[in-house]
């Protein structure tokens, strides 16, 4: 808004009319007194400022605001008619004035002169806005910076007080703060700890591990830079991130080493009580089979032996499982690899489970009659494996579906079906670790929870995959796949002679 000042009303109108022509809104006063009142009150982007005026004149109005730090910077320009002499205007300046316009006005040169400091005065304004917006912002980096600080200080005092060796690098890779302990481990504050030559290069995996943005888990042996001996550790590193943004690197090492020799001892253990307990177990569950043929049908102890032979039998099995479980953990697991017709290991494994659970319908779907390259034996203990499960997880629904099917990327799929109690979504990441139940059905059915381990690494070991699919209360669905060119090259079972 501009704000014309003049004694004379006709003046006022005059100017108030260009003005407004032009779309520039204007505000009036029609003495000094009354100007220095608006001004308090109003901001103004141009002031058009009569110098001769009775009491307070031109000269003194201006002085007057440039004593007012709201109001000093708003440009003036002073009309007059008389004393247009160099003294005169110099006076004008020193007062606060920005240009001078003579009586009688020429519209054109007003108009030329009000639109340059119109615009100067919108560009200025446009400034102090932007100057305080990067005030604004300025000071809120440094506040943000400071509670960064302060949330770092408190992370590497924590990182100091835990027993873990412990880092954080900035969002790639770079390290850039360790605790005391690293020291003990690495030669410098920029490099790993020292690892066994036989571990995975940790300086390569952490680049791999900043490039794909994903937490990383390892276990690798590092040593104290005074020993020589090497410990096991667990390298545990997360990304933080501030929205999609990694900003930093957090991680530890946790001695497990203690840990790592009690799983040893425990599997040999295992193994061997394994190894010891299947020697009288096979002479007992001999004796067991030949009882049982010698006692005629209508005797009714044969329901006894019966019933013995089946839990010899379920010993026999989870013997088996802790020897394969063993062997697994030596690295002594045997695969005999070779061709074998499928289709007919499948029939047997269902023709088995069938005489066992009679009560049970299995349907079979899909085609797969080919010759697969792979462990005959092992295929088969996965196949029964998923089979018995989905017979012991559905007491209360007799029907199991088993499907075998062949893909056009050589891969043979089989999938089996039950419609049991399911699996929560929370537990199906873990259903094929070693030793894990699910806590509902722990206490209802019986196991250790190495079957499905098993299961895992033998599928592992031919190159296959592996899953579960299930919502709890409507079945669950165990799967595998492996590829059937892994060897020999495949051929429909019809054309083996």
């Amino acid at each position: 808004m501009i704000l014309i000042v003049d004694d004379k009303p006709e003046n006022i109108f005059s100017l108030k009319t260009i003005l407004e022509l032009h779309s520039f809104p204007t505000d009036t006063a029609l003495s000094g007194e009354e100007a220095l009142k608006k001004i308090l009150r109003q901001s103004y982007a141009l002031i058009i400022l009569d110098v001769q005026m009775p009491g307070m004149d031109g000269f003194e109005v201006a002085e007057a605001i440039s004593g007012y730090s709201k109001a000093r910077d708003i440009p003036i320009i002073f009309l007059s008619a008389v004393n247009t002499d160099k003294k005169f205007i110099t006076k004008g300046y020193s007062s606060g004035g920005m240009d001078y316009i003579t009586k009688p006005i020429d519209p054109d040169i007003l108009l030329l002169k009000v639109k340059t400091f119109y615009r100067l005065y919108e560009q200025n304004r446009e400034l102090n806005r932007i100057q305080a917006s990067l005030r604004s912002e300025i000071e809120f980096r440094k506040k943000v910076e400071g509670e960064l600080q302060e949330r770092a200080g408190e992370l590497h005092s924590i990182l100091e007080s835990i027993p873990q060796i412990a880092f954080t690098t900035r969002a790639d890779g770079k390290i850039e703060f360790v605790n005391e302990k690293w020291l003990k481990y690495a030669p410098s504050k920029n490099a790993f700890p020292l690892t066994h030559p036989d571990d995975i290069n940790l300086a390569k995996q952490w680049e791999k591990t900043v490039a794909s943005g994903q937490a990383l888990e390892l276990e690798v042996r590092v040593r104290r830079i005074d020993h020589e001996e090497y410990r096991f550790h667990l390298l545990r590193a997360i990304p933080i991130r501030e929205g999609d943004t990694i900003t930093k690197w957090v991680g530890t090492f946790t001695d497990i080493e203690d840990q790592k020799q009690a799983v040893r001892k425990k599997d040999e253990f295992i193994s061997i009580a394994s190894h010891e307990l299947k020697t009288p177990l096979t002479t007992i569950k001999a004796y067991v089979q030949l009882l049982d043929r010698q006692i005629e049908d209508e005797d009714p102890n044969k329901l006894y032996v019966e019933r013995a032979l089946v839990q010899v039998n379920k010993l026999d099995d989870l013997i088996v499982d802790l020897l394969d479980l063993s062997r697994i953990e030596s690295g002594k697991l045997k695969f005999n690899k070779k061709l074998f017709r499928f289709d007919t290991m499948l029939s047997n494994a269902i023709d088995m489970i069938r005489q066992t659970y009679p009560d049970y319908t299995l349907i079979r779907k899909g085609e797969a009659d080919i010759e697969l390259y792979g462990d005959e034996m092992r295929i088969e203990q996965v196949i029964i494996n998923y089979l018995t499960n989905a017979v012991k997880y559905s007491p209360d629904n007799k029907e199991i579906h088993i499907e075998a099917y062949t893909t056009s990327d050589d891969r043979l799929f089989v999938r089996v079906r039950d419609f049991g109690i399911g699996i929560r979504k929370d537990h199906q990441s873990n259903i094929f670790s070693k030793f894990y139940r699910v806590e509902e059905s722990a206490n209802r059915f019986q196991g250790l929870g190495i079957g499905l381990y098993i299961c895992a690494e033998i599928i592992r070991r031919h190159e296959g995959e592996y899953g579960v699919e299930s919502e709890p209360g409507e079945g669950a669905v165990f799967y595998f796949s492996v590829p059937m060119t892994d060897g020999p090259l495949l051929r429909p079972a019809q054309a083996v002679g």
